[in-house]
């Protein structure tokens, strides 16, 4: 039997709901070879989304990679995860040895263990470095081998805002560039989760990166998508949920994806067979909403300075504009005026904040709820 709600991790078909237009969109792209680029904050369901897609696409002519880059520090570190994905994803366990993979390994002495299960993962080890490939070779890659299989291949790279981390990063971005624009059986689908750095690497006229793509900005899931998905999932269980209590849900926690599924969660659990949402139900599910999630954001807000929490008490308390103002830096102690562009920038770089049409805005709704009941 499927979970009823799932969050924190990808979502199955199962969990997945809304998002129709970006489903159709991201196919198109994908089954005709356009880039494309997702922004959204964390947790809203970048991941799902091109998941769903992959899924949607399995038995047809377009073959699909991903890889998460979170965890390469550094340009040969992606270099590696990107290689391994490649050859992993699109070669069957014997391939592995032969035409797909003999040019590109001919150079390394490839570590490449095949489990006596059939069901258990390939692990790959290769050990690129600058003295055995180019970037060059790296990045070509793909295209040779989709070329080979006479099948478009789309390479979708999650987290792909580290590349904006690297030393030199300008120069890398510019390498990884120059070689993706001019394949043909290959394109690729590039989606990350810090607003910021993703906006300068796909939005500043001056980065090599921009205009690469189609550029998705995910929106919040409507209410209305919610409804039905909810409902359905809490009569499955043999509980009850009205749409009014959805609308409530969905009210809490500002139709974060996210959020909306661990609070529908909560409120499930502790619902007896037969039982069904009450309003009497919410003060103590959101308390423990707020509870499971306490420890980030304590561990969010440790490093900030004194400035940086007042500003946090500005925008939580419904201030997104006008920090100048001599009303505004007093009421809140915010310190001078040139002292708040530094504020804007910290929280930005941060992920606590967004700036949207010259206003500031909270990323997270849960941690707005739990920053009023500690500091307000």
């Amino acid at each position: 039997m499927e979970k009823s709600f799932v969050y924190g991790i990808a979502v199955t078909d199962y969990n997945f709901t809304g998002r129709v237009e970006e489903t159709r969109r991201l196919k198109a792209n994908f089954e005709g070879g356009i880039n494309s680029i997702l922004i959204s904050p964390r947790r809203w369901g970048k991941t799902s989304l091109v998941n769903h897609v992959r899924r949607q696409l399995a038995d047809s002519n377009v073959m699909t990679v991903q890889l998460d880059i979170f965890g390469c520090k550094t340009e040969y570190d992606f270099y590696n995860a990107l290689a391994v994905a490649v050859l992993k994803q699109t070669a069957s366990k014997v391939q592995l040895w032969m035409d797909e993979a003999r040019d590109f390994l001919s150079r390394l002495t490839p570590r490449i263990g095949i489990p006596l299960d059939p069901l258990s993962e390939v692990s790959v080890s290769l050990g690129i470095t600058p003295d055995t490939h180019t970037p060059e070779e790296v990045l070509d890659m793909v295209e040779v081998i989709a070329k080979r299989k006479n099948r478009h291949i789309v390479v979708c790279i999650d987290e792909f805002q580290q590349i904006g981390e690297y030393e030199n990063t300008k120069e890398v971005q510019a390498r990884l560039r120059s070689v993706w624009q001019h394949h043909h059986y290959a394109s690729y689908c590039l989606y990350g989760s810090k607003r910021h750095i993703m906006s300068k690497l796909f939005l500043n006229r001056s980065m090599p990166f921009y205009q690469f793509g189609d550029l998705l900005w995910l929106q919040k899931i409507p209410t209305e998508d919610w409804k039905d998905y909810i409902m359905s999932h809490f009569e499955a269980t043999g509980r009850h949920i009205s749409e009014q209590m959805v609308k409530r849900i969905c009210e809490t926690v500002d139709n974060y994806p996210s959020y909306v599924q661990h609070l529908s969660s909560i409120l499930l659990n502790r619902l007896p067979q037969g039982g069904s949402v009450t309003e009497d139900l919410m003060p103590s599910a959101i308390a423990e909403l707020i509870s499971t999630n306490e420890a980030l954001y304590m561990q969010q807000i440790e490093p900030l300075s004194g400035y940086q929490m007042n500003l946090l008490r500005a925008i939580v308390s419904g201030i997104h504009s006008g920090y100048n103002e001599k009303r505004v830096r007093s009421q809140f102690d915010l310190g001078s005026p040139s002292n708040i562009v530094r504020l804007r920038n910290a929280l930005i770089e941060r992920d606590l904040v967004f700036s949207e049409m010259s206003q500031l805005y909270i990323t997270d709704p849960v941690f707005i709820l739990w920053f009023r009941k500690r500091f307000l």
